[in-house]
């Protein structure tokens, strides 16, 4: 008998409140199938799906899926195919999967397929036991073949992160794909994982310390001069 899916609460999120406000520069640019008209529109919607599901911070040439660009070029996959495949991919099942717990690993998937963040601690946990259960594919299969992404993106569109903007606030929501800051446990674990690689010279930044002299020199040296002026003036 299959476990039926945890059940949690929606809240009100950003991208569940209908906005009425003026399309600009602010709002996301969607890239559809349905609204292509050349070739090159082609290539920035691809741009975009790999922007979307790698972020910028992991897009280089290795982890380019050429024959998924070559199928879906040829129209042998739609966009949502495209994105499975991504998703799916050695590239990032070792960047993403492997490195992080299931937890976040949910987060930073909902995120990047779904266009919005998690509702809450109950939902993470829900999206983890569909994990850990049915593994990676079929976890991604549920995300993919939910309601949800069926009503906003469809199978032509490529995700984006939903209603970012608020006319209402001073700031908006900041984007999902922020460069990465990694702790120290991360950082030894893509070292043994072979994901970063240590250069032969260990050259050290010394910068900072360097900077911080300077500023503590230049206010002591203009005390310095100053007190030598004055002693000059005031002797006879």
């Amino acid at each position: 008998m299959t476990i039926p899916p945890l059940n949690y609460p929606l809240s009100s999120q950003n991208q569940r409140v209908k906005g009425f406000e003026i399309p600009g520069d602010e709002q996301p640019k969607i890239y559809s199938l349905d609204n292509l008209l050349k070739n090159t529109e082609l290539d920035e919607l691809i741009w975009a799906a790999y922007r979307q599901i790698f972020n910028e911070q992991q897009m280089i040439v290795s982890h380019r899926q050429i024959a998924l660009e070559s199928q879906l070029r040829a129209g042998q996959l739609t966009v949502k195919d495209f994105i499975r495949g991504l998703v799916l991919s050695d590239s990032f099942r070792r960047l993403n999967y492997e490195t992080n717990s299931n937890y976040r690993f949910v987060e930073m998937c909902v995120r990047r397929i779904l266009g919005r963040d998690v509702y809450n601690q109950r939902e993470t946990l829900a999206w983890s036991i569909v994990l850990a259960t049915k593994g990676l594919q079929g976890f991604v299969d549920n995300l993919l073949n939910s309601e949800e992404y069926q009503t906003h993106f469809g199978d032509y569109t490529v995700p984006y992160q939903r209603r970012r903007i608020l006319p209402q606030r001073l700031r908006g929501e900041l984007p999902f794909a922020r460069m990465a800051r990694y702790d120290s446990n991360h950082l030894d674990l893509l070292y043994q994982l072979g994901q970063l690689r240590s250069s032969g010279s260990k050259v050290i930044d010394r910068s900072a310390s360097v900077y911080r002299k300077v500023l503590f020199l230049v206010p002591a040296t203009s005390v310095a001069m100053l007190v030598v002026t004055l002693i000059l003036v005031a002797s006879p």
